[in-house]
């Protein structure tokens, strides 16, 4: 039976809005300490943490908000966790929690090993100092001996890709070459716990895939890995087991697919039930007439998916509601790759197709095969318009995310069949 590496019991967290805590300078606290030298060592008058004396209030309230509220799991050796959830869920005051950086209002997190954080771009770099230099200080701070760096020196810089930027102030450097190096440390230090949360967004589609080998490769050798991201074809790939975080508490636990699809049922709900009004998210939009109720993306034996491949098929199932009965309406589809690129767009008034509606329901499909996308993440648009296709009654704006996987290895946005001839002599 597999070691258990981390336990959680029961583990709150609680901000108190509208307060601010007062932090010392060096100067102030070498002069409490010549004035009073035994009251540093109290426990109860920590000049670093929290307390009546050393907070100022910047509203007349105590509002407080719950972070985290009585959260439970344990993560066993060799596990990759994922932990997922809308912003302000809890997830990243989860990993703070773990890595020290703050501690628990309620509750305890046990955990047994060398822990890795990854939470923050550029956490433990100093803007001054070179890739070189942030090498050996981030290892460093990360419990890395100076003969262990060393060791591994060569390897970080490999698979960093910063060689020609190495004696290069990493203050001239993007954020993605900041990921890329502080991936390579906290990887190379061979933790028993990695903890990263969500920087790995940053970084090229080609890095992401690196790193995601790494932590495979990583947790075959033992290593506990909890992941935050909002990625979640990365989560399904890389996490056998998922926690869905809600207002600071475990909404649902379990397998990855079965927790992401929840997940994305809950941000779809989300996002349908919202008010069509000025200044509402670019998500959704419309005149409000008709409704689009449900979206499913299906590959070719008709099950719901996220994961389609090069050639493939691509089917989309959209259903809504209208509120008057003899409304006629058509769709639209449109198709993004995650940087923005617009790969696609089709409206089915354009080719004749409308949909008469019977009762106050409709629903229509529309299908892509084959499926000439290379090997990416792209985001689908959803759209419902009336029968002329000018007034929109509602749009989904690239709310719906699927992944593409290779048939066979080729560059750029789409793909086109081809073949190689050599021409006898």
């Amino acid at each position: 039976m597999s070691e258990t590496v981390i336990r959680i019991e029961h583990l709150s967290k609680r901000y108190r809005i509208g307060r601010r805590e007062s932090y010392y300078t060096m100067s102030d606290l070498l002069a409490r300490a010549l004035k009073a030298p035994l009251r540093l060592f109290s426990p109860t008058s920590s000049p670093s943490s929290p307390s009546a004396s050393t907070l100022t209030s910047t509203s007349s309230g105590n509002d407080e908000i719950w972070a985290l509220k009585d959260v439970s799991f344990e993560v066993k050796q060799g596990e990759v966790v994922g932990i997922i959830g809308r912003n302000g869920a809890g997830k990243t005051t989860l990993l703070k929690i773990l890595s020290r950086i703050t501690e628990p209002t309620e509750g305890y997190a046990e955990i047994r090993g060398r822990v890795g954080s990854l939470l923050e771009v550029g956490t433990g770099f100093h803007a001054e100092l070179t890739g070189r230099e942030n090498i050996y200080l981030n290892g460093a701070i990360l419990g890395m001996k100076k003969a262990e760096i060393d060791r591994k020196f060569d390897e970080i810089v490999s698979f960093a890709e910063i060689d020609k930027f190495l004696d290069t102030p990493v203050k001239h450097y993007s954020s993605g070459m900041y990921v890329r190096l502080a991936f390579a440390v906290a990887a190379h230090m061979e933790p028993e716990i990695l903890l990263v949360d969500e920087v790995l967004a940053v970084g090229d589609f080609g890095f992401q895939i690196k790193c995601l080998d790494k932590i495979k490769g990583m947790s075959t050798k033992g290593t506990v890995v909890l992941l935050v991201s909002h990625n979640l074809h990365a989560v399904e790939e890389l996490c056998g087991r998922v926690i869905l975080l809600c207002n600071g508490r475990i909404h649902t636990a379990g397998g990855s697919i079965e927790v992401v699809r929840v997940y994305k049922k809950m941000a779809h709900k989300a996002a349908m039930t919202s008010t069509p009004a000025y200044g509402v998210p670019f998500s959704r939009f419309g005149s409000g007439l008709v409704n689009i109720t449900e979206v499913e993306l299906l590959d070719e034996s008709g099950n719901e998916t996220s994961t389609f491949r090069t050639g493939g098929s691509l089917r989309i199932r959209m259903k809504c509601t209208v509120k008057r009965e003899d409304e006629r309406i058509t769709f639209g589809v449109a198709i993004f790759r995650q940087d923005g690129l617009y790969c696609f767009g089709v409206r089915a008034s354009e080719e004749g197709v409308v949909v008469d509606v019977s009762g106050r329901e409709a629903a229509i499909e529309f299908e892509i095969c084959p499926l000439q996308l290379l090997e990416g993440v792209y985001q689908v648009s959803i759209a419902v318009w009336d029968e002329n296709g000018i007034v929109l009654h509602d749009i989904h704006e690239r709310m719906y995310e699927f992944l593409v996987e290779p048939s066979r290895r080729a560059y750029g946005p789409f793909f086109m069949d081809y073949k190689w001839t050599v021409p006898p002599r």
